[in-house]
């Protein structure tokens, strides 16, 4: 009895030029899945994206940056649709031909195409944190209202997905998030003034992008993986932990009222919870390193230090708080983040200037897209300004 051939998938990509995106196109190349690539976009790197066309023929592209989207028409021979800027994302993002869309944007930028796709009806797979963690409340109802998945690709909670599958979500306890705990995770707390840019990128476990490898060396990372669980499982911030295990292995694990604990265990590697984004609900063969238990020997937990590590804790405080100052705190992250990498403030300063924002906004309950946008839009000008005091403008009222 022969079977139907699988039906060709149109995959669209926002984020292909960076790390999760290069990663995500290893994965499909290897595949024997049928697959369509439906958009490539990236920000501005338009020598990559040249590449990315040629080998996988998409049906358009996308570049952010209006002075690259023009540098790609001159030099690119492509015959697809071309679009830029983030009107152009939000159309790649929408367009009915795609039966997913991967985000893997970095940054706020990656909210509108994401409501984009829901409302189209699209699945998302979705890599872009900041999404959740400044607009969770709205993103979530729209995926509900439209009966559509959101497929988390981060490692954790990949992880926590897959223990929770055909789980009763009223018998969870605990979720527990895991940590590497980073480059400094034994560096004495009176050296973290000395940290440069070249030591907070370089991580113990993980090959992943600039703004990502910061995050994780200062545990905002995990913070913000904190509130992107709530809104993905629907836990309060008591029932979320989290726990520094510095192998990497064990990537999130769930406890119950019975007492048992599951766990998703791997090597570190993204392709893996890439794959199941991709794939999901099912798994593909993927030619990967397997976890050989007996060779890693021991693996070690510890809780993380939130005084050497504030970032955690100012997480959780927004969480608590609500409203708008998730998104305060992620606005001020990023661009605390882009200032540290391009060497204006120390790595201390990170947690000092996310602190001067979270007290110096009000929070509003249960804000519309347009106050989050605009609070995003505040946050950014007022952290910048504290940065760069000589281009302070900004209206806090």
């Amino acid at each position: 009895m022969s079977t139907a051939p699988e039906p060709m998938r149109t995959v669209t990509i926002l984020g292909s030029t960076g790390s999760v995106g290069r990663q995500a196109l290893d994965v499909l190349r290897q595949w024997r899945e049928p697959v369509r690539i439906g958009y490539l976009a990236t920000n501005a790197n338009v020598e990559l994206l040249i590449e990315q066309v040629h080998q996988f023929q998409p049906l358009g592209v996308v570049l952010v940056d209006e002075r690259a989207c023009a540098d790609f028409r001159r030099r690119a021979s492509f015959s697809g649709r071309i679009l830029c800027g983030l009107e152009g994302l939000q159309e790649a993002a929408a367009d009915p031909r795609n039966d997913l869309v991967l985000m893997s944007l970095v940054g706020a930028v990656a909210i509108l195409p994401t409501i984009a796709a829901l409302r189209a009806a699209i699945p998302v797979a979705l890599a872009s944190k900041e999404v959740l963690v400044s607009a969770g409340h709205i993103v979530m109802q729209e995926a509900r209202r439209q009966g559509v998945p959101i497929v988390p690709v981060d490692s954790e909670h990949s992880a926590a997905l897959q223990c929770l599958l055909g789980e009763d979500t009223a018998a969870i306890e605990q979720l527990i998030l895991t940590a590497s705990g980073g480059p400094f995770r034994k560096l004495p707390k009176e050296r973290f003034a000395e940290i440069t840019v070249a030591d907070a990128l370089q991580h113990p476990t993980w090959q992943m992008g600039t703004k990502i490898t910061v995050d994780s060396a200062t545990l905002m990372n995990k913070g913000l993986e904190v509130i992107e669980a709530h809104w993905l499982f629907g836990l309060p911030s008591e029932r979320i932990r989290v726990l520094i295990h510095p192998q990497s292995i064990v990537h999130a694990l769930v406890t119950f009222r019975d007492g048992s604990v599951k766990a998703q265990l791997a090597v570190p590697d993204m392709r893996i919870p890439i794959a199941y984004a991709l794939s999901y609900p099912h798994r593909h063969p993927l030619p990967v390193e397997r976890l050989d238990l007996g060779a890693v020997g021991c693996l070690e937990f510890e809780p993380p230090d939130e005084e050497r590590f504030p970032c955690l804790r100012l997480a959780r405080q927004a969480l608590e708080a609500g409203g708008t100052m998730p998104a305060v705190l992620n606005a001020a992250n990023e661009v605390a983040v882009a200032a540290f990498l391009q060497g204006a403030i120390r790595f201390v300063d990170i947690p000092w200037l996310i602190e001067r924002a979270l007290e110096a906004f009000p929070q509003l309950p249960e804000p519309t897209l347009e106050q989050v946008l605009e609070i995003d839009r505040q946050v950014r000008q007022f952290v910048h300004g504290l940065v760069w005091p000589s281009s302070w403008i900004v209206d806090t009222a």
